[in-house]
């Protein structure tokens, strides 16, 4: 119970977009939501839309969808 609430409480502090300001929580939300690509995120949560334009966070998105449809495929969808 401890270790979801921490990453719960990590993930609502985690910038992923830094220019946006935009958690890694609402990443993970828009993911969850169907998102299946960054372009999808981006239109989801306003993400890779600051003055980068993505260039920061583009890769850090990309990677949270690779694990959720890898943990998705592997049968586990617990705490991502």
């Amino acid at each position: 119970m401890n270790d979801i609430l921490n990453n719960l409480i990590l993930d609502k502090l985690t910038k992923v977009c830094i220019c946006k300001s935009i958690s890694r929580l609402n990443i993970k939300t828009a993911i969850e939501n169907g998102a299946k690509t960054v372009e999808d995120v981006k239109r989801m949560t306003g993400a890779t839309t600051g003055s980068c334009r993505g260039k920061r966070c583009s890769q850090k998105i990309q990677e949270l969808i690779d694990e959720y449809y890898k943990n998705l495929e592997d049968g586990y969808e617990g705490d991502n």
